[in-house]
């Protein structure tokens, strides 16, 4: 199988692939560089704080990877912004929106190509992905004790390494054994990550995005089905066996079951939202944020398997 190669596109196949690269280095050099650990906080276990009120103050943190960049936006925000009120991102307009009537401080940890944890990072590495960090430990310990609003968007460089994987041979005889494996480990360190976060900022309101079905976006599209199928199995599997158990402690956007998911709202790379897209995420975000939370995500529902 050639999925390997092609799912690789997502993140290198355009001339930005290169400052995408360059951003996520000077990230991370800025983060160890710049910034100290707190000290001790109450339990990452006590409930997910309310968020803030119409006229309170906002500091937001954005944990993601491109998206978090605006890659694909006609206006991006760089990583470690403060001010994106002018970009066109999710970040950027959550940020503009939010500011009506109030002070919003923003630190945008938008890790471009990064993955979810240690693991998925050496995995896509031994498979030439070239993956510069994860968000456990080169973006959750970074969050400012003093935040209050969170927004996490992880999975999407990790469903193409581990669909890349699988279509590499890694499972064996067994891909989905091999699958469950990866699931398992990624509910796991998306934990971690989540307790990391509520350590550092225990006052922080948490938003996180679940993922949509990678099998049945454009990127993939030209790709025969078998290859098609195991992105899908992929996406699915870490969205509604990993991701959706957090809603029992953050409040989770359901982006899998969301008909607008997969409606022209991508770039020329077919991974990346285009403008419209990233309205649409912001979106989803304002109203979990202002709501306090969000609809359970749902179980199933025909957008899970769309490629047949």
């Amino acid at each position: 199988m050639r999925i390997g190669r092609d799912v690789r596109r997502a993140n290198h196949n355009s001339r930005g692939a290169r400052g995408r690269a360059a951003l996520a280095a000077a990230l991370l050099v800025c983060l160890t560089a710049c910034s100290s650990n707190s000290g001790s906080t109450p339990s990452p276990t006590a409930p997910t704080p309310t968020p803030p009120g119409s006229t309170t103050p906002v500091a937001y943190t954005a944990i993601g990877a491109s998206d978090a960049a605006g890659v694909g936006a006609s206006v991006p925000c760089l990583p470690l912004a403060t001010d994106c009120r002018a970009s066109t991102s999710y970040v950027g307009l959550v940020q503009r929106r939010l500011s009506e009537g109030r002070t919003v401080t923003l630190t945008n940890l938008a890790l471009p190509g990064g993955v979810l944890s240690p693991d998925v990072q050496a995995l896509g590495n031994e498979l030439g992905r070239g993956i510069p960090g994860n968000f456990v430990t080169n973006l959750a310990p970074f969050v400012p004790p003093g935040t209050t609003l969170v927004t996490v968007f992880a999975g999407g460089n990790d469903v193409n390494t581990i669909a890349s994987a699988i279509g590499a041979g890694r499972g064996g005889s067994d891909p989905n054994g091999y699958l469950t494996q990866q699931v398992q480990a990624f509910a796991r360190d998306y934990g971690r990550l989540i307790d990391t976060v509520r350590m550092r900022a225990p006052n922080a309101f948490i938003v996180v995005m679940n993922l949509p079905n990678f099998g049945a976006l454009p990127y993939i599209a030209s790709r025969p089905v078998a290859e098609r199928r195991i992105v899908q199995d992929v996406a699915v599997r870490l969205t509604r066996e990993a991701i959706n158990p957090l809603a029992a402690r953050v409040a989770v956007v359901d982006l899998m079951c969301d008909a607008r998911s997969y409606q022209g709202i991508y770039s020329a790379d077919g991974f990346h939202p285009n403008d419209a897209g990233y309205a649409y995420l912001a979106d989803v975000l304002m109203a979990a944020i202002t709501s306090g939370n969000a609809p359970a995500p749902a179980a199933s529902c025909g957008f899970m398997t769309l490629v047949g």
